[in-house]
This record gives C-alpha cells, sequence and structure tokens, in this order.
C-alpha cells in the first residue's frame, strides 16, 4: 500500500518546505522531494494550502467526547482515541486520576485492552497523575486518596499495561527514591501538585525527575527569594514543561512570557482535557466529583479548575498567535518532544524511515482535515 501527499507545505524540527510532497510506502515515510518529482500511487491526498506535521502526541489527557480514561473498558479508551484523531493527535496517553488502587487498576485494564486491538491512535502506555501528590496541592484531583509514593502500586499497575508517565509531587516522603526506581523502569517521572522549594526539584533532578505537569499550575510560585518550581521550569536547561495552552491555565500573558523564556525545545503542548472535550456545557462528573463546565471551562464547585475542553489542535494555534514563536520551531512541542522523552522512536519527525503518523492541517486556522496513522488516512474532515 502506497499513499501521496502533495503541493503541502511540510514542517517538522529542522525542516520548512513548502510545495513538497511526500511518498508513504506502508506504514514509513518514504522519500519527501518537490510536487513534481514523486510518482503517482494508488491513493492521493491533495494538501494545497496545507501543512503538513508530525502527528500530535497528547501525553496529558483524561477524556473527551463524553468518555474518561477511568471509565475502565476498551470502548472508552477506543472511542477517545477516535475523538483525538479529529484534533490531529496519533498517539495519547490516556491519564488517571487520583483515586483508589482498585479505580487505577481498572483504568489500566481498559487502556490494555484497547492496546490489544488499537485501531484508531495509538496508545504506548498510560500517564498515572496521582494519586502521589501533596495534599495541599491537590486542584481538581480528589484529596479522599492522595498517599504516599508506593512503587509496590506501580508495578502491579505496570504489569496490567506500560506505564510511561507518573506526576508526582516530589517532596513528599520516600519521592526521590520513587522517582530514581522509576528511571530504572523506564518510567518518566514529572513533578506535580507540588509545595516543593527549587533544592527539591534539583534533588528530585538528580534521582530522573525529566517533566513538569501543567506548568504553573499546582506548583510553587515563583519569588524573589526563592524562585519554587514555576523558576525552575523558566531556568532549568534540560527539565521538560508540559503547558496548557488555552489562555486560562495560563493566562495570555504568561504565554508569552513562556515563549519567550523557554526553548521550544523543551515544551510539550498538553490538553490535559476531561470527558467534557467536545461535548456541551453541563455538569459531569470525574473520579468522583462534580465538575461544572460553563463556556467551555471546566472549574470543581469549590471554583478549582478541573481540567480543559481545550483541543490540541487549538492548543497550537492559541500558543502560535499569542506568543509568535514561529511555527517551524514550536512544531517540536507537539510531537518531538513527547517521542524522545518517551522514548518513542520513529515517531515525531518528517524524515524518511519515521513512520508516517501525521496531521495535515488548514494553512491559516491549523484545524486539522485529515490525520494519518501508520500510513493510512483514519479521518478527513
Amino acid at each position: 500500500m502506497s499513499l501521496l501527499i502533495r503541493n503541502a507545505r511540510l514542517i517538522s524540527p529542522g525542516l520548512d518546505l513548502p510545495d513538497s510532497s511526500m511518498w508513504i510506502q506502508g506504514d514509513r515515510i518514504a522519500r519527501i522531494a518537490p510536487a513534481s518529482e514523486l510518482p503517482k500511487t494508488e491513493e492521493i491526498v491533495d494538501a494545497a494550502n496545507c501543512i503538513v506535521v508530525p502527528g500530535f502526541i497528547d501525553i496529558h489527557t483524561h477524556g473527551a467526547a463524553g468518555v474518561s480514561a477511568m471509565d475502565g473498558t476498551g470502548e472508552a479508551i477506543r472511542a477517545l482515541a477516535a475523538a483525538k484523531l479529529r484534533e490531529g493527535v496519533t498517539q495519547f496517553l490516556p491519564t488517571t486520576w487520583t483515586a483508589p488502587e482498585d479505580d487505577l487498576v481498572r483504568a489500566i485494564h481498559g487502556i490494555a485492552a484497547y492496546r490489544q486491538r488499537a485501531d484508531f491512535a495509538r496508545v504506548p502506555g498510560a500517564h498515572v497523575e496521582g494519586p502521589f501528590l501533596n495534599p495541599k496541592c491537590v486542584g481538581a484531583q480528589n484529596p479522599a486518596f492522595v498517599r504516599l509514593p508506593d512503587l509496590a502500586e506501580i508495578n502491579r499497575l505496570r504489569a496490567i499495561a506500560p506505564i510511561r508517565l507518573v506526576s508526582v509531587a516530589v517532596e513528599m516522603e520516600g519521592a526521590v527514591e520513587f522517582v530514581r526506581q522509576l528511571r530504572t523502569w523506564g518510567i518518566v517521572s514529572s513533578l506535580a501538585h507540588t509545595a516543593a522549594t527549587y533544592e527539591q526539584f534539583l534533588a528530585a533532578k538528580e534521582a530522573g525527575l525529566t517533566h513538569l505537569t501543567h506548568f504553573g499550575n499546582q506548583m510553587t510560585p515563583l519569588h524573589h527569594r526563592g524562585i519554587g518550581i514555576v523558576g525552575a521550569g523558566l531556568l532549568d536547561d534540560d527539565v521538560l514543561v508540559e503547558v496548557i495552552a488555552d489562555g486560562i491555565h495560563l493566562s495570555p500573558d504568561m504565554l508569552r512570557l513562556v515563549g519567550k523564556l523557554i526553548p521550544a525545545e523543551r515544551l510539550l503542548l498538553i490538553t490535559d482535557s476531561i470527558s467534557a472535550s467536545g461535548q456541551p456545557d453541563g455538569d459531569y462528573m470525574e473520579a468522583g466529583q462534580r465538575v461544572v463546565v460553563r463556556d467551555g471551562i471546566c472549574r470543581l464547585e469549590s471554583g478549582n479548575l478541573a481540567g480543559s475542553t481545550l483541543l490540541f489542535d487549538r492548543a497550537l494555534a492559541i500558543f502560535h498567535q499569542t506568543t509568535g514563536v514561529p511555527l517551524e520551531r514550536l512544531i517540536a512541542a507537539t510531537s518531538w518532544n513527547q517521542a524522545r522523552s518517551l522514548g518513542l522512536e520513529g515517531f515525531g519527525k518528517l524524515t524518511p524511515g519515521y513512520f508516517a503518523d501525521l496531521a495535515v492541517l488548514h494553512g491559516e486556522t491549523l484545524k486539522p482535515v485529515a490525520t494519518i496513522v501508520g500510513g493510512k488516512v483514519m479521518w478527513r474532515a
């Protein structure tokens, strides 16, 4: 099976080619060349006035289209995987909430069930956000189920399906050794829902911490006598920073500051979406808590933000429009950074030999018009 995408602007880390075409053979990119040089094939996608980029990788999404990663069924994850295709997402990590272990086990079983017959977006594994958080910084997480870092619990979960990412408050008892062991298992650690100091961040980084979860939200703020975790994200040259670019979790001015001070090579655009994403305003239940969605903004009854209804393509458009960071630089934050951090080889760039996981975007709005997974057109607008 072969596929030709022609007349497109191709954007990838280190690449910006106008009026070009891409030949896909099987599930891999075979060749990139000027439109006139590539042969006719079995299927052609005319991408005139469009941009082709590596398929987005959303490493932090709790749900969409009325389903949640916590539903615990392969059907729910399949529905989420189908919804993500409409955002240009070709891979994602279903993300759990803070909950009893039995609920987490059920959620991971649902992920495992979808992985056995994945037919929409790819699911390389799970993101466990909580329950190993600081109870004083829970945000929208359920404080009733917060507990200390527990390697045995993670070991039980990863026996069901791969755990790719764990969010943890590193100031909690045993957290640094927890991070150190996760690194030996090939699991990425991300600092989240935390009151940690910069010094505690450095200790966790030495042990293997590499990410900051939803930057600026539920983390130690910047202060002139202690830069906290917000300061760590701005200062440290190594840590990768998740950003919810909806203009709500971070104000437009904060997005501009992030765009100015943090290079695109350290950014990870995410949605942190919940089951209400793509759904009308109303009341929703997430991990046993009522979430009120008004004007697309998700909050607990207490007023705390509770995830988002953000679509991944809108995250890219909002960050680009707000900060002015050029697409040819910013595109690293949509898949390449995620792929290299999680060890997903062959993904995140437009280069021969890499998997043909692609998003075809409208050239002006950046809205997806087609999503391609493994060389197959899986969704069209």
